[in-house]
């Protein structure tokens, strides 16, 4: 056997043959037409597996491209086009919902199926799901508190509500008890992301606007949302009860942005209400009903698998995860075998909004899910698993494909002719931060608010870990290899942990209100800007004659034309508009026989540039400082 080679080197050396060379490089190339689809954040390892080539060769390939990567690095979507275009392929970068398709399906889940099989009889009306907005402080937690005859607002730190809570109330509509399910959404406009979910899941947004205040920018952004989803709107025109309170000029308002109320000929409820006083409360909710009514279709089978969205998440000290679920279809109870984005478990307990336990929860239905084994993110689909083994795979593929997502994002494109430059100009710097909250909305809201901050490409914010929960000794950890910064919101680092953190010297910054965070980021940042300076021109001085000596050189006898001439600063000789030299300093300043510091406009003066002589009459010295520019 000694000297021959095996079919299987016979058959890589054929393929090396066959295959182009890149740089030096052997890789199997495409024609042009051949389409790969790729996982969103897979690496170069993914792609090589499904070309048949060798990582390394492609990590070549790619520095040949100008982009610096290594074989197992998430790459972004204009990194595989541009691979793809050199060696002849079609990359398609696979979407979200057909990821979340192709995930099911390998598990025989066909998401599709079930909907398309139901038939009209199995369907049963489902109370609608309605999601308040509107403008910060124009009373939204209480138009909730008065329809729930809950107190939360009081315990929301700077008045701003932090969480999302979901609500079920029954009403009495036309001699029928009906159900309402409501959706806070937070207030504030970091909370733009949550806000577009909250729309997402709902049937029907109530906008809430302040009778004495008026159309705000957050009441246009809320109401955009709105529109984007598709979802009817009712009108909620609080703070009657105040003296300037003026519910007709917000009709006026609001049919600049297509509301227009029933008496205007419109389509749109406007209800006036005060939730101070719990003024007009049932008009408000017969108003919702008679929308859902008129322009909704609202049914659901409850007679199969539940699915839904976690609306919020915490970890309870004593309960473990806690997610608020909506259950969209099918009934889920108490055993079930469930998957919620990357966390999986068994519902071990169901609580409904007054904390009592439920055994079932059909459509509509927003329950508190007790018995998953890790956190959900706000937002995270959910659906019943056949059994516990297929939950856990697939949570675990989900965990995957969002870190590797996620990596993808944070991943910054940088050439390698760009990178020599910024290092040579000591341009790179980054701000690490570890992000710990309370509940998972809040957490990725502050994600998405300090991912927006701008301050140029000179300064780079990367978020390296984030979580819900105490703050952790494997948090401390990290934030020390990677001289991290840990934000805490609304939680904090306690006993031993908080000690190693003040010995090692991590810093902990610890926030109850969300723009309070993001502030004091967006200042640390422009903190470790380097300073930008501009020149300013301190005065101007024309030369009229120019004196020879033999200690000082020349010196030019000038008038001061506009402000000062100081001795010491910066200067340019300028010669029939154009400049002759740059580098001058007013190394001599004289008034007659005496030397002085600085001589204003109008007076005579004697001026020494040092070493340079060459002056001549007509010549004008301008001189400037530097002076630092304030980041804005």
């Amino acid at each position: 056997m000694r000297g021959r080679k095996s079919r299987r080197a016979k058959r890589q050396e054929f393929e090396q043959m066959q295959a182009p060379s890149i740089g030096g490089v052997s890789v199997p190339r495409g024609d042009g037409s051949t389409i790969v689809r790729v996982r969103r954040g897979s690496s170069l390892t993914d792609f090589a597996d499904k070309i048949n080539a060798d990582p390394a060769s492609l990590v070549t390939v790619l520095i040949h491209l100008g982009e610096m990567a290594t074989a197992t690095q998430s790459l972004d979507e204009d990194t595989f086009r541009l691979l793809g275009a050199e060696l002849g392929y079609e990359i398609q970068v696979v979407s979200p919902e057909d990821e979340e398709r192709e995930l099911f399906s390998s598990f025989n889940i066909d998401l599709d199926a079930e909907s398309a099989e139901e038939d009209d009889e199995d369907l049963q009306p489902r109370p609608p799901v309605v999601t308040v907005m509107g403008h910060v402080d124009h009373g939204k937690t209480r138009l909730l508190d008065a329809i729930r005859h809950a107190e939360v607002a009081e315990g929301e730190a700077g008045g701003i509500t932090q969480h999302i809570g979901a609500y079920q109330i029954h009403t009495n509509h036309e001699d029928q008890d009906r159900a309402i399910t409501f959706i806070d959404t937070p207030g504030h406009e970091a909370f733009t992301a949550m806000r577009a979910r909250g729309a997402k899941v709902t049937d029907i947004a109530i906008l809430v606007v302040a009778a004495d205040d008026g159309v705000m920018p957050q009441t246009i952004e809320a109401l955009n949302h709105a529109q984007a989803a598709d979802v009817p709107i009712v009108v909620a025109v609080n703070k009657i009860d105040k003296p300037d309170a003026n519910p007709q000029k917000i009709r006026q308002q609001l049919t600049e942005y297509n509301l227009i109320a029933e008496e205007y000929g419109g389509d749109t409820m406007f209800v006036d209400v005060s939730a101070r006083e719990g003024q007009n409360i049932d008009q408000l909710l017969e108003a919702v009903l008679l929308t859902a009514d008129a322009a909704l279709d609202l049914r659901a089978n409850p007679d199969k698998d539940a699915r839904g969205v976690a609306i919020e998440a915490n970890l309870d000290r004593g309960r473990g995860a806690v997610a608020t679920v909506l259950v969209q279809s099918g009934t889920l109870r108490v055993g079930d075998g469930i998957v919620a984005g990357s966390a999986h478990g068994r519902v071990r307990a169901m609580l409904d909004e007054h904390g009592d336990n439920v055994q079932e929860a059909g459509p509509s239905r927003p329950v508190q899910v007790l018995g998953l084994a890790s956190v959900p993110r706000a937002g995270d689909t959910f659906l019943v698993a056949p059994d516990d083994r297929t939950a856990r795979q697939i949570a675990e593929k989900r965990e995957a494909a969002d870190r590797q997502a996620s990596l993808a994002k944070a991943r910054k494109r940088i050439s390698l002719e760009d990178l020599t430059e910024a290092l040579a100009a000591g341009k790179v710097e980054t701000l690490n931060l570890i992000l710990k909250g309370d509940v998972s909305g809040s957490v990725e809201a502050l994600e998405d608010a300090l991912l927006q901050i701008d301050v140029g490409d000179e300064v780079d914010l990367r978020i390296i870990d984030r979580g819900v929960g105490a703050i952790t000794l494997n948090n401390i950890n990290l934030a020390m290899a990677s001289d991290a910064i840990i934000i805490g919101f609304n939680v904090r680092a306690e006993g031993q942990n908080a000690d190693v953190a003040d010995r090692e010297g991590v810093e902990i910054r610890y926030y109850s209100v969300i723009y309070q965070a993001i502030e004091e980021i967006e200042a640390a940042l422009k903190g470790m800007l380097k300073p930008e300076f501009e020149e300013v021109q301190l005065g101007t001085a024309e030369v009229r004659e120019v004196f020879r000596s033999s200690k000082f050189g020349n010196v030019a006898g000038s008038i001061v034309r506009s402000g000062e001439i100081r001795r010491g600063t910066k200067a340019r000789l300028v010669r029939d508009g154009t400049v002759v030299s740059e580098k001058l300093e007013i190394s001599g300043l004289r008034r007659f026989k005496d030397d002085v510091t600085e001589v204003r406009e109008g007076f005579e003066c004697g001026i020494n540039l040092g070493n340079f002589n060459d002056i001549k009459v007509g010549d004008v010295i301008e001189t400037h400082e530097l002076r630092e520019k304030p980041r804005t």
